[in-house]
């Protein structure tokens, strides 16, 4: 779909852009109902999508607040105001199952007539299959959920992401001999939780291995430091030596979640927890292996022909 519309833009002579919402429309109208369970559970940070956009050749992306004022406006004013307007919309690209405006009152022939009347193009985007499975946020978080992260970077098109300033935590990880490289996930919902072998990229110039807790840390007071927020805590299974204790504090860092070991756990005491985060740095550590040394039989590129 990026691809097309980078064409698109290409062969009008001008630049392709994305409009996006921040926050999600479900997530602005979980908390004006007081419903959290109606909140999506999100795949990805603001950051993230922003850099995968840039990486796909967008060329310039609108993030519009998504508010009291902008729920309650019309389809009609959403392409006045906003298509046209606003961005000067010249040839506009959606999905196939597209709506906007109040109450999603506005559908795709709405906006092809909108743009006959108005002088810009509309084209659709047919739902795009990996393996018979139509690709879509809905897929992407069931697989994530169901810790099926080699399913998500299927649909994805790569490993899941997470990427962020690394800041400063409690430092148990060191009094447990196990430095961590702190991230705090805005969202109270992630669409993945638990352990996860991951690849850390932009502490050196080759991705690191590592083990990884995406998750609230239930063995730890919920009112530490943290405040019970979701924090992403990876820690590299071999620390760069050219790396002091504090030298990765404030950079930005690319954490792929690339295979999940189990659930967050609940330790009766820091002991038990230690002696869970070796099992899990054993278990990461022999994923990577079987990665480099698949069994004979699954990798078919290996197989005798």
């Amino acid at each position: 779909m990026l691809a097309l519309l980078n064409s698109e833009a290409a062969h009008r002579g001008v630049e392709s852009c994305v409009l996006t919402f921040e926050p999600h429309p479900r997530d602005y109208f979980a908390g004006a109902l007081h419903k959290p369970e109606l909140a999506p559970a999100r795949i990805g940070t603001l950051r993230d999508k922003l850099t995968e956009l840039r990486r796909c050749g967008v060329q310039q992306t609108v993030v519009l607040p998504f508010d009291a004022k902008l729920a309650a406006q019309s389809p009609e004013a959403f392409i006045q105001d906003v298509l046209i307007q606003g961005l000067g919309a010249r040839y506009v690209l959606v999905g196939d199952d597209f709506r906007f405006g109040r109450q999603r009152a506005g559908d795709y022939a709405m906006l092809d007539a909108a743009g006959q009347a108005k002088g810009f193009d509309v084209a659709r985007m047919n739902s795009y299959e990996v393996h018979g499975l139509r690709v879509s946020s809905s897929a992407v978080r069931q697989a994530l959920a169901a810790g099926d992260m080699e399913a998500a970077a299927r649909l994805l098109g790569r490993p899941y992401t997470i990427s962020g300033h690394v800041v400063h935590g409690r430092k148990l990880g060191r009094e447990l001999g196990f430095r961590t490289l702190n991230m705090r996930f805005s969202h109270w919902k992630p669409a993945a939780s638990g352990i996860f072998a991951v690849s850390v990229q932009g502490l050196t110039d080759r991705p690191l291995p590592g083990v990884a807790n995406l998750g609230v840390r239930p063995s730890l007071d919920p009112d530490d430091v943290n405040g019970g927020r979701v924090l992403l805590e990876t820690h590299c299974l071999d620390w760069p030596e050219h790396l002091g204790a504090d030298d990765a504090y404030g950079k930005i860092v690319h954490v792929e979640l690339l295979h999940k070991l189990h659930d967050e756990l609940k330790y009766p005491s820091l002991d038990a927890l230690k002696e869970g985060i070796a099992r899990d740095c054993i278990q990461a550590r022999q994923h990577f292996e079987t990665r480099r040394n698949p069994p004979l039989g699954i990798d078919n590129t290996q197989a005798p022909g």
